[in-house]
């Protein structure tokens, strides 16, 4: 018997997985759901300072995903790749154990001081998270085998990859790594020829997907959070 596709996909999409126009409906469904929680005044204080910068951060609705994932794993011990003028981490904390301590990692220290105005805004002790000024792939070697519940990467796409091998590292069993921004607008499924950024987002897709340690999901939330837990 032929069973029946799925709403809006052809037999071919809903048996091969392939991917499927966006219709104008969904993309308004996901306008929608990225703008479902509201952010604070710190959150927004910390969103101005990036666009200021010319940083990207985090949307509402991947923050908040961000927070969810935290508070699912009961974090205590999380790693930030990209500290950004502290959005992220605001909603990683946000999610995280009272007693938790958010490590973040940035090669900009000022970025980090705009982010630890943005965390005593928010109400967080200053003890609640660590700041290491640096390259990412430098910092983290020194940080502790199977010391974090979470690894949120959000630092330089090209390293993306990189980032996967030391966080299967510093996780413990049934953690999480999450990468931002893997949907890089559109790009990354789009066939036509594409940056060696793009090219090296593929390959972390393709490589979380396929690892026997992994147990992924892909969330269309902001620019796209590539989750896995680490089994």
């Amino acid at each position: 018997m032929r069973v029946p596709a799925p709403n809006g996909y052809s037999h071919a999409q809903a048996t091969t997985g392939q991917e499927r126009v966006i219709t104008g409906n969904r993309q308004t469904d996901w306008a929608f759901a990225d703008a479902y929680v509201a952010e604070d005044d710190a959150l927004r204080w910390a969103r101005d300072r990036a666009r200021e910068a010319g940083l990207r951060s985090v949307s509402p609705g991947a923050g908040a995903a961000l927070r969810l994932l935290a508070a699912t794993v009961d974090a205590k011990a999380v790693a930030e790749i990209g500290t950004g003028t502290g959005v992220s981490g605001i909603h990683l904390l946000n999610g995280m154990r009272p007693d938790g301590v958010l490590t973040t990692v940035d090669t900009e220290p000022e970025h980090q001081q705009s982010a630890r105005h943005a965390f005593r805004a928010a109400g967080f002790a200053s003890n609640r998270a660590r700041f290491i000024p640096g390259r990412a792939l430098d910092v983290l070697p020194r940080l502790a085998d199977a010391g974090y519940d979470l690894v949120f990467c959000d630092g330089d796409r090209q390293e993306f990859p990189d980032y996967l091998a030391e966080s299967l590292r510093l996780l413990r069993p049934g953690g999480l790594v999450v990468f931002e921004g893997v949907f890089a607008h559109g790009r990354t499924v789009d066939s036509a020829p594409q940056p060696a950024e793009v090219l090296r987002l593929r390959e972390l897709l393709r490589t979380v997907r396929e690892s026997p340690d992994l147990l992924p999901s892909l969330l269309p939330v902001g620019d796209g959070l590539l989750c896995a837990v680490k089994r």
